[in-house]
């Protein structure tokens, strides 16, 4: 049976590197964030190579669903996931047939990046808060989690005893194979990767963490803020190895 893993994350986060870790290993088969075209055409936001996305994608989330479900081409499934992508009214049950991860960042670093390929910027962009409904909707009924959170400023710090912890929880054996990539570009990418990924296709392993001075203007710090306490809230459960 294919293990699916699904990590939610927002974006500017170090989400593509970490899809192309998991690409590298030789029993997994990567998909990058599937719901983007369903979540243009939800929403009808302008964002760099729209008509691209739309094009290149099914726009129905119900397919999406669906095609994410059916994949057997691997032992292992992992999936880019972007956590303001989803349609928070719709019903989000087919979650349980995934292994769920929350991977968090801190919101001021997230919206200085962001508006760097974007100009326009708000809280529901960033998927923060949206992280924090799928932490209490995958929260079981004793209390205890079933989703690991991972901080990206935690996970720098010691990527191969995250990858090697995450591997564990899934049952599955840790490859070194993680740890370093080839550089380029990858036919599993989206096509919006010459929009986002510049940095990503010139990597070839995660960088150490660095503390970043951030400069927000008064609109972008009011986003960054309004997200803190979910960010807190999500922090507080962050795994600490």
């Amino acid at each position: 049976m294919t293990i699916r893993v699904a990590m939610w994350s927002g974006p500017r986060n170090i989400s593509t590197a970490m899809m192309r870790s998991w690409e590298n290993r030789p029993d997994t088969v990567v998909l990058d964030e599937p719901f983007y075209a369903a979540y243009l055409a939800r929403t009808g936001l302008d964002h760099p190579g729209r008509e691209e996305v739309l094009a290149a994608q099914p726009q129905d989330p119900a397919r999406v669903v669906a095609d994410l479900l059916a994949d057997d081409r691997a032992p292992v499934q992992y999936s880019k996931q972007m956590t303001h992508h989803l349609d928070m009214s719709a019903d989000r049950g087919w979650l349980g047939e995934l292994r769920n991860v929350l991977l968090i960042r801190d919101p001021r670093e997230v919206v200085a990046s962001y508006v760097k390929s974007r100009e326009s910027c708000e809280p529901d962009d960033i998927g923060i808060r949206q992280q924090v409904t799928l932490l209490e909707e995958l929260t079981g009924a004793d209390g205890q989690d079933r989703v690991p959170v991972i901080d990206a400023a935690d996970f720098l710090g010691d990527p191969g005893g995250y990858l090697f912890w995450l591997c564990d929880w899934l049952g599955i054996d840790f490859t070194d194979a993680m740890l370093e990539w080839p550089a380029g570009p990858r036919e599993s990418d989206g096509v919006w990767a010459p929009y986002w990924y510049d940095a990503v296709l010139a990597s070839t392993r995660f960088a150490p963490y660095r503390p970043r001075e951030v400069e927000l203007d008064d609109h972008d710090a009011a986003v960054a803020e309004a997200c803190r306490p979910a960010y807190e809230t999500l922090a507080e459960r962050a795994l600490r190895l």
